[in-house]
């Protein structure tokens, strides 16, 4: 079974054990895919890092400085979209190499990829897949398309139309959260986001192994014991002025309506 959409996996090149799992995965559900050479953040120049991350805008929009792996992520999904803007096809669908697939994933691909639906990227995993939902209706045998409350976090898998990543691309650059922080912001970007439930896929077991981006981001990051209290209270700002900003642009409607 063969996704309408071209389907992209984002690897890193000493990543081939997560590459082999992912293969083997999608091969299973006869789902074409094509992959995709990560961004290695830890390998940007100074300059580069200088161009297309905001210091500044970190400190005012964000907890904590980002760390190699965050930048080099947004960059990644940042030339995918690129990719499909420049492309003839209506949508793509972007992976990242840590995910385990359910059996349904090629429906639901197939089902998104000819779905007519008022939303502009679709998520394929969340951590809360009973969170609060604005709206829900059938998508494909099985699953439903919803439109949560509160966007979930990660870039796991999703599947964005081509003129929604025209529309990220705008301002994506120069970087200031990470790309899931980011997409949560639903009134900044003008984006109606939904969600696939169950989610069609969850996190694989190379997930859990090597270096990860929140492990990298903990060690970075780790406050001098002085600095503990000041930094839970800045976390705390951080999340009370999130919320409040969601509950607002969810009380008006903003964005383009809540039916998926």
């Amino acid at each position: 079974m063969s996704a309408e959409w071209p389907v992209f996996v984002i690897n890193m090149a000493d990543n081939t054990a997560r590459m082999q799992k992912c293969r083997a995965a999608l091969d299973a559900q006869d789902i074409a895919f094509e992959r995709f050479e990560a961004v290695n953040g830890r390998a940007l120049e100074a300059a580069e890092i200088a161009r297309i991350y905001d210091a500044a805008a970190n400190r005012a929009r964000f907890r904590h400085p980002l760390v190699a792996g965050e930048l080099g992520c947004y960059l990644s999904h940042v030339a995918l979209w690129r990719k499909l803007v420049a492309s003839d096809a209506a949508g793509a669908v972007l992976l990242e190499d840590d995910f385990a697939a359910a059996p349904g994933l090629g429906l639901v691909l197939q089902a998104l990829a000819g779905d007519q639906g008022n939303w502009d990227m679709v998520k394929l995993f969340s951590r809360r897949p009973d969170a609060r939902m604005l709206a829900r209706r059938p998508l494909c045998d099985g699953f439903d398309l919803a439109i949560p409350y509160q966007i979930p976090n990660t870039t796991l898998g999703y599947a964005i139309r081509r003129d929604a990543a025209a529309r990220l691309l705008q301002r994506a650059l120069p970087i200031a959260r990470p790309i899931d922080e980011d997409h949560k912001r639903f009134w900044e970007h003008g984006l109606t986001i939904a969600l696939v439930q169950p989610p069609p896929l969850s996190f694989g077991e190379e997930a859990s192994k090597g270096d990860t981006i929140q492990a990298n981001r903990k060690a970075a990051t780790r406050p001098p014991a002085g600095a503990v209290l000041r930094q839970g209270l800045r976390n705390l700002g951080y999340r009370l002025r999130y919320l409040a900003a969601l509950h607002y642009h969810r009380l008006i409607g903003t964005g383009r309506g809540h039916a998926p």
